[in-house]
């Protein structure tokens, strides 16, 4: 059956309403919708803290650990000296000291222990991740380096008013100066390249000594002896009747020498002098030396002074 006149003119009405209801929502969808907020941006990834960035963070920590008796530190080279206290933290240009009887030991997070022993002065002159760099200006030090895993650290230790420079990444050493650049090195475990005049060097090995004296380079390394040397020229007779009297005497180069805990003086080959002011009466002097390997040697002498008039008495017969 044909379809009426007026369901045939509703059908174009209906086919385009059925569009526009159709149209709405995607109308609504770019034209009204708001758009979405922007996405962040991604996060950077995180750096995971390892054992080796801790150890490098530490390393560039010089810290005043502990200490005994009289010790000083002076804070740059225009400071004033102060009484030093536990845990003090150091840094470039700062200066620290130990007086008699006295002794001190500085770390460098867990890769470096420095042990300053009795009247010995040293300047800190650059700390950093990778090195520790001191300078020995007098006394004795010993320096322990510990390889560490994924963390590589160097200590030098340079001596003032001369040309040695010990260095080592892993290693016991033992460096004395005599303050006029007259230096002694001995190692106790790995090894320690020991630098002098226009950069010659060479290699001590464990259980090896050498010298370097201003001007020159390091002596070939040799055994450390088990006691250090030390030769004494003693007045001749029992009773002196002078109360001034000079001792020479003569020890390892680079040893330090002391009297009554007092340090004397030594020449680049280890001579030296004692002025004595003797008091009427029996005087002990002791004197002792110590190197940086061996025993310590020590000698002590009963000096006798008598200045009492000499009574000739005349021969009855």
């Amino acid at each position: 059956m044909a379809a009426s006149p007026s369901h045939r003119r509703q059908a174009p009405f209906l086919i385009g309403l059925v569009l526009i209801l159709a149209a709405l929502p995607v109308g609504w969808f770019v034209f009204l919708r708001e758009p979405p907020a922007p996405l962040p941006p991604p996060e950077p990834p995180r750096r995971v803290v390892t054992d080796a960035d801790a150890e490098a963070k530490k390393a560039v920590e010089l810290v005043l650990s502990s200490f005994e008796g009289t010790v000083d530190v002076k804070h740059g080279e225009a400071g004033t000296w102060e009484p030093a206290s536990k845990d003090m933290a150091l840094r470039p240009t700062d200066v620290v000291r130990t007086g008699r009887g006295s002794w001190a030991v500085l770390l460098n997070g867990e890769s470096v222990e420095l042990r300053m022993e009795a009247q010995t002065e040293i300047s800190v002159e650059e700390i950093s991740n990778e090195l520790s760099k001191v300078m020995l200006s007098s006394g004795l030090a010993t320096a322990t380096v510990r390889g560490r895993p994924n963390v590589r650290h160097t200590f030098v230790l340079k001596a003032k008013n001369g040309d040695a420079e010990a260095s080592t990444s892993q290693g016991t050493f033992t460096m004395s100066n005599n303050g006029k650049g007259t230096v002694s090195v001995g190692t106790r475990e790995g090894d320690v390249k020991l630098t002098g005049k226009e950069g010659k060097y060479v290699i001590v090995r464990a259980g090896q000594r050498s010298i370097v004296r201003p001007g020159q380079a390091p002596t070939a390394p040799d055994p450390i002896p088990s006691s250090v040397f030390m030769k004494m020229e003693w007045p001749k007779g029992k009773k002196l009747r002078e109360a001034k009297l000079t001792v020479t005497g003569h020890a390892d180069p680079g040893a330090r020498v002391m009297m009554g805990g007092v340090i004397v003086p030594t020449d680049a080959d280890g001579g030296f002098t004692l002025d004595l002011d003797l008091k009427e009466g029996s005087n002990a002097v002791q004197v002792t030396a110590v190197g940086v390997g061996g025993a310590p040697k020590e000698e002590t002498r009963e000096l006798v002074l008598d200045t009492r008039p000499i009574i000739e008495t005349e021969n009855p017969w």
